[in-house]
């Protein structure tokens, strides 16, 4: 395959993705079965790596034994396992190979899901000097952002290739419209930064636009 896991590796990718589904989800952040989270183990290359991501169909307020599994660049398992993958797991992927990021959190909120509605037509969010940009290392005074939306489709392949076009080097993160977002960092724990400073930036966008009105 080109790369090896280890037992170490893959308890410790395990132990990171219960911690941050478990705090995500008293946020409420995983309506339903709702997102996914990933976390990248072993070595990279963009043609050969492994990560652990959420099994598909899983209650994210609750832990079992069968929470996680490991797959490849192309987001098949690579340890025999009857446990399915979340289905955005391709859109990981592709996160993975354009940014070599160590860690990617999808979750559904409204806040997400109606400013990335609001916005639909202009194809992204756009947000001007809120000083929680500096949560993603840009320090301008006054920044002016924009955080891309691309539509969402049931066919899960069609969505990973436009993400995959659609990344902006500044902004670690991506919406889908009317599905959720997509956040990356270098490890877990900056993943977890961004994720958060989206969050908070959409519930800004989404009261700022109301009082416009």
């Amino acid at each position: 395959m080109g790369f090896q896991v280890t037992l170490e590796e893959k308890q410790r990718a395990f132990a990171e993705l219960k911690d941050i589904k478990t705090l995500l989800a008293s946020r409420g952040w995983f309506p339903g079965t709702s997102g996914n989270l990933s976390v990248r183990v072993g070595e990279f290359t963009k043609e050969h790596f492994a990560f652990a991501v959420t099994a598909s169909g899983k209650d994210k307020s609750v832990h079992t034994p069968s929470d996680y599994l490991l797959v490849d660049q192309d987001g098949k398992p690579i340890e025999a396992t009857s446990l399915r993958p979340s289905a955005e797991t391709l859109i990981h992927c592709e996160i993975y190979k354009a940014t070599g990021a160590g860690a990617i959190f999808h979750v559904h909120t409204v806040f997400n899901n109606v400013i990335s509605e609001f916005y639909a037509e202009r194809g992204s969010v756009p947000i001007d000097g809120v000083e929680l940009i500096k949560a993603f290392n840009i320090w301008d005074e006054e920044a002016q952002i924009d955080i891309p939306i691309v539509p969402n489709y049931a066919d899960i392949p069609r969505i990973a290739e436009l993400v995959e076009r659609s990344i902006m080097p500044r902004i670690p993160g991506i919406l889908i419209r009317k599905h959720g977002i997509c956040a990356w960092g270098a490890n877990a724990f900056e993943a977890k930064r961004h994720l958060e400073a989206f969050e908070f930036l959409f519930e800004y966008a989404y009261r700022l636009a109301l009082l416009k009105k």
